[in-house]
């Protein structure tokens, strides 16, 4: 079978000794609807790639990217626990993974015909010579492209934006906010110090941001929560009711896409707010790593569909 050639039937009869392979490692992974997204785009595209999930405990990840760069993976993405990790494990790290302090993508890169590094997916039938590993983050400026995309919404700069928590996800997402041009950062997180201690490095790269590790007293344009409150059914939601009626924000954007509607989104809607959740995020962060691995414009509607039936039907 030729290595473009559109196979239509089962995605399993693409399987051959000339299938390439990406993958997701995470831990736990059975969750991920990676799998399916990237699926239905490697189709639509016509690729004689297929896209796996492999549960990787955190002692064995440098093993694990070890054994995909040997056997020519075209290149892996990262999820919990695994993105921050990953950093000291790889060749060669973005500027923007650097800065976010965590990698979700993985590129596996040969050389070209001028020497140059070349990812291995728009090297199609290169299966000697040495590799590198490239570290990538897709997580940020999918938030954005779905920001933009839920709430028709063009340009986030001079916005108002109250942040919910201060782990990794809260990092990506307040870097990526100041550098799409907010003018005022509101922080908030269950322990104020670790809300004070990301207010301070955020405010290291973007000195002219004005951020405050507090509730706003008025009025926001965006609320995004980026804690893991709404995963389970009986999550409380990261932000008082009481708050949402009396200052009801434009826009409130919940990272979490499962359940479709968490209970942050329930009473935000209820105040009278524009709401999403985080399904756009997961779709524009998978589309920016499938162009990075073979160099071609996603099938993004594909691509959502996939998601939105794995996840939702």
């Amino acid at each position: 079978m030729a290595y473009n050639q559109r196979v239509s039937g089962p995605s399993i009869a693409m399987i051959n000794a000339s299938t390439r392979v990406c993958a997701v490692f995470g831990h736990p992974v059975r969750h991920s609807a990676s799998p399916a997204m990237h699926n239905a785009a490697l189709d639509a595209l016509g690729l004689n790639w297929r896209y796996l999930a492999a549960a990787v405990h955190p002692d064995d990840l440098a093993a694990a990217i070890a054994g995909a760069r040997a056997m020519r993976y075209l290149g892996v993405n990262l999820t919990v626990p695994h993105k921050v990790a990953a950093l000291e494990m790889l060749e060669v790290v973005s500027a923007k993974a650097r800065l976010l302090g965590a990698v979700n993508t993985i590129v596996f890169e040969a050389r070209g015909p001028a020497g140059e590094w070349t990812p291995l997916g728009r090297n199609p039938e290169d299966d000697s010579g040495p590799l590198r590993s490239h570290g990538h983050n897709t997580d940020a400026v999918g938030l954005a492209r779905s920001l933009k995309e839920d709430f028709q919404w063009s340009d986030l700069r001079g916005a108002t934006v109250l942040l919910l928590g201060a782990g990794g996800a809260a990092r990506a997402a307040a870097l990526q906010l100041a550098e799409e041009g907010i003018a005022r950062l509101f922080l908030v997180n269950r322990t104020a110090a670790r809300a004070e201690e990301l207010a301070g490095e955020v405010s290291t790269h973007f000195p002219a941001l004005k951020i405050t590790a507090n509730l706003p007293g008025e009025t926001v344009d965006l609320v995004v929560n980026a804690t893991s409150l709404g995963l389970k059914p009986n999550d409380p939601a990261p932000l008082e009711s009481e708050w949402l009626r009396t200052h009801r924000p434009a826009r409130v954007y919940d990272m979490i896409y499962r359940p479709a509607e968490t209970a942050l989104l329930r009473e935000a809607k209820n105040a009278g707010c524009r709401t999403a959740n985080g399904l756009g995020m997961l779709l524009y962060q998978g589309a920016a790593a499938l162009e990075l691995w073979c160099g071609r414009p996603a099938p993004v509607e594909i691509m959502r569909a996939a998601l939105q039936q794995h996840i939702y039907v």
